[in-house]
């Protein structure tokens, strides 16, 4: 299951969807800067228009990370505000909103919900995407997430298998290590994917970390996990597919198409391959494949039981296709960021803010999907201007001496794990005590600093517009 570049589908995957390709990914490159607004349905369509049984994925898991609403910000505020707000009920209302958004658009496989256990605040990879940082409530979060989007009749699929919330690696980039002991890998890590699959998830996603406690390899590459925890204990009967093989935590070491082989080996049924154009890559992985067969060290026999469960996995969606499309609230998710919203000692602003934006760097996973909390502060006349700071500046006093006498408004993003926001933000509270600071990502950027706060926990549309409201009053 390739990506591809540009906002096209291009004539290699309509050929490839001839010769066995089980479909595509959608990747944010695929949408950005695209004129059309509906560039998910319209690539959605021309693939399954060539193979109505083809599987067209994408990562669409509400809040920081999403592909439907790429450049407008997600509707839905993400899992760390539902678990904050901890009603399964909303988040089962949730994420169906999300899975008739993406029948909608033609979308038979989410690449969600994250149900990593964020244990680990440093995580550079997870934060927000998680519901939270306890074992109990991300497996009923997790449950409730995968009920309510299938019951749309889009797939779901349960990831980082066996867990990326402890973490200070983000597996895009490098390899992650967990040298946790195994009780507490089975008590932490663990009991999200339990639930998934009692839950009837329909793909689990591996990932690019090793536990040591159980495996050298990374799970992707593990038979002890894939096989023996995921198959055999679990009892995992869907599809596993990997996490994306261009990721230097498997890409590195084996390169894509080594790491799909040996994944296959280990249990792997479907090859997520990335966001790079895949035609060259799906050529190599085959022949990796067909190497990795000659010399023994990936049977045969193993490659017919993944197209297998794929090959259902494919009949079933285009089956669930014809299915009436199922009744969700439309304001389900400005109801939810408003309940995950935590103020401190906030009251309305007196009039139009400065309003700064510390914009550092993003996850791959988050890319450059849209936020903004100038611009609906905008929309209820609480904005006298905007300014975004770079690590490269301008610097908070050259800022603040543009606010005069005005509200100033300071949103920032994780500045706990970014120096430079961090001590941006602390010399514009010192310098203005009445700074307001909205922290979009992680809550605890709110220990930074004293003085008035909001926490939205995640930077969805739906997030900003709720703290936009807190702050004007509404």
């Amino acid at each position: 299951m390739p990506g591809f570049t540009g906002t096209t589908v291009p004539g290699w995957v309509h050929e490839g969807l001839d010769g066995g390709l089980a479909g595509v990914c959608l990747y944010g490159q695929n949408l950005a800067g695209a004129a059309d607004p509906d560039r998910v349905p319209a690539l959605s369509g021309a693939v399954r228009g060539a193979r109505p049984d083809a599987l067209v994925a994408l990562d669409e898991e509400g809040g920081d990370v999403t592909r439907l609403e790429y450049r407008t910000g997600s509707s839905q505020p993400g899992n760390l505000a539902l678990g904050v707000l901890d009603d399964v009920e909303v988040t089962a209302a949730a994420a169906a909103a999300i899975g008739g958004a993406l029948r909608e658009a033609g979308v038979t496989v989410d690449l969600a919900p994250s149900v990593d256990v964020n244990s680990d605040s440093r995580n550079p990879v997870i934060g927000v995407r998680s519901f939270g940082g306890d074992p109990d409530l991300v497996s009923r979060h997790g449950a409730a997430w995968i009920r309510g989007l299938q019951s749309t009749g889009v797939a779901a699929t349960a990831k980082h298998f066996p867990g990326h919330g402890a973490t200070t690696v983000d597996s895009h980039l490098g390899l992650p290590v967990i040298d946790a002991d195994e009780d507490t890998f089975r008590s932490r890590d663990l009991p999200p994917f339990a639930a998934a699959v009692a839950a009837g998830v329909r793909l689990v996603m591996t990932s690019h970390v090793v536990f040591t406690a159980l495996d050298p390899q990374p799970a992707t590459l593990s038979r002890r996990l894939l096989g023996d925890l995921l198959r055999g204990e679990l009892g995992f009967t869907g599809v596993v597919v990997t996490d994306a093989l261009d990721m230097a935590g498997v890409r590195a070491a084996h390169g894509i198409p080594g790491a799909a082989a040996l994944s296959l080996a280990a249990g792997a049924d479907l090859l997520l391959v990335g966001a790079e154009d895949g035609e060259q890559h799906c050529a190599a992985i085959r022949a990796a494949v067909a190497d990795h067969v000659r010399a023994g060290l990936l049977p045969e026999a193993r490659l017919h039981e993944a197209a297998e469960r794929v090959a259902d996995l494919r009949r079933e969606l285009s089956a669930r296709s014809a299915w009436d499309p199922v009744p969700v609230a439309s304001d389900v998710g400005s109801r939810s960021a408003r309940g995950a919203l935590r103020l401190r000692s906030v009251l309305p602003l007196a009039g139009p803010a400065l309003v700064v934006e510390l914009r550092g760097e993003t996850n791959m996973a988050v890319g450059d999907a849209r936020w903004s909390l100038a611009e609906p502060l905008g929309e209820l006349g609480r904005l006298h201007e905007l300014v975004t700071v770079t690590a490269a500046g301008p610097p908070a006093d050259d800022v603040l001496a543009r606010a005069g006498t005005r509200p100033v408004v300071v949103a920032v993003r994780d500045a706990y794990r970014t120096p430079w926001q961090e001590r941006w933000l602390r010399r514009a509270v010192e310098r203005r005590p009445d700074t307001v600071t909205v922290a979009l990502g992680m809550p605890d950027d709110l220990g930074l600093v004293n003085g008035p706060a909001v926490a939205t926990h995640g930077a969805s549309r739906a997030c900003t517009r709720a703290a936009a409201e807190a702050l004007s009053g509404r």
